[in-house]
């Protein structure tokens, strides 16, 4: 099936890249593959970006590694939404946001070539000794025993291995759900049932701006630092449990996109940011909970290597939606429990959402906002899938 209106992509992995400044990582990237003798034709790049930058390196950039890709500021991602006959849902994706990530979907979803989907932030790079592209794979063909992880508040610290040395929280998780008891033991899974694969992070831990003050940093980074010896055995989080799932290291497959909508940040009224890729993780994690499926965390690790800024600033743009936080997964617990399909589990959290009252939060109306987006996206992805795909010339 050709590719509507783009080039055909090679391969069955479309790399999603949104970045500004630091896209060079791909070279770090393309490089890992080669040397662990993964099949760089598998892999596609989307590298999502923005009129002010240049496009034209980046595009050098592509070509002189020799991979296939393709890359979209909003001008192009315009000229994209109206070739897929789509022009209509463009708001859907916010510019100027990290929550571009949601323009790659879309990509992908245009292209039944591809199976697999992987987020790359530009800040990252992989560690030499793993196979980083090769244990994504991996881990989404994953069958076997596996550590299952659950806790009293129906949260799951993504950091809890060595949490009683470094006692971090990542970013998104909630504060009324600190202090857990953590449970483990071990669970049977099928090859399948994997449908997300979570890869974690040295050196920058993901903190929230308040986590990052109170860890004395006022550069946005971190005064405590991770190493690969802070992780152990991969795991899943229980049925029924929430998790952080950030978006700078992580695979997916091509059937989770309905439900994997990266929301409206930034870009809105309520001036509510950070939360794009917390809150797609959690709408994920109920839909894979009602359908059987898994989010697999672990390897591979990548280095965080995120510049210094101010943590006031990070503070300024996540306080809007600090109290929303603490309760958006309760709006969607429960949701979509006779779905059969991701987009069906989506279409119920996207009805809680766009019909709820929470006036009684900060900033209440901004989940109602979503609720609205989100049935937008699902209709934009129908839209897809109805436009007759462009043949190539």
């Amino acid at each position: 099936m050709a590719e509507h209106g783009s080039p055909a992509a090679s391969g069955d992995i479309c790399v999603i890249v949104p970045t500004i400044r630091e896209y060079e990582c791909l070279r770090a990237y393309v490089e890992n593959a080669r040397s662990h003798d993964f099949d760089v034709s598998r892999l596609h790049f989307v590298l999502v970006t923005e009129d002010f930058c240049d496009v034209d390196e980046m595009q050098s950039m592509l070509d002189d590694l020799d991979v296939s890709g393709e890359v979209f500021d909003g001008t192009r991602r315009e000229e994209w939404y109206e070739a897929n006959g789509v022009s209509e849902y463009g708001h859907v994706v916010p510019a100027a946001s990290h929550a571009e990530t949601s323009f790659g979907l879309l990509y992908m979803w245009a292209d039944e070539t591809f199976e697999y989907g992987l987020f790359i932030d530009d800040d990252t790079l992989p560690h030499d000794d793993q196979d980083y592209f090769g244990r994504h794979m991996e881990n989404l063909a994953f069958g076997g025993s596996v550590e299952r992880v659950r806790s009293d508040e129906q949260w799951v610290n993504v950091l809890y291995q060595n949490a009683d040395e470094h006692g971090l929280y990542p970013r998104g998780y909630p504060y009324s759900a600190m202090d857990e008891t953590v449970e483990t033991d071990e669970v049977e899974i099928e090859r399948g049932e994997v449908v997300a694969s979570q890869g974690l992070w040295t050196n920058v831990p993901d903190l929230d701006a308040v986590r990052i003050l109170m860890d004395g940093d006022l550069e946005g980074q971190a005064q405590t630092r991770t190493t690969a010896d802070d992780f152990g055995e991969d795991f899943v989080a229980a049925r029924g449990n929430y998790l952080t799932v950030c978006s700078m290291n992580l695979a997916f497959r091509r059937e989770v996109i309905p439900a994997f909508y990266q929301l409206p940040m930034d870009d809105n009224e309520w001036e509510v940011g950070r939360f794009d890729d917390i809150w797609s993780g959690l709408f994920l994690k109920r839909a894979a909970d009602v359908l059987g499926k898994r989010v697999y965390n672990g390897g591979p690790l990548c280095e965080h290597n995120k510049a210094p800024r101010s943590t006031f600033d990070d503070l300024a743009n996540e306080v809007a939606g600090l109290e929303l936080n603490e309760h958006v997964w309760e709006v969607v617990d429960g949701e979509g429990d006779d779905a059969d399909s991701f987009e069906a589990a989506f279409a119920s959290m996207a009805d809680a959402l766009a019909e709820g009252d929470f006036s009684e939060w900060n900033n209440g109306a901004f989940l109602n906002h979503c609720g609205e987006y989100m049935r937008d996206w699902l209709d934009c992805l129908d839209g897809i899938r109805r436009t007759p795909a462009v043949a190539d010339d």
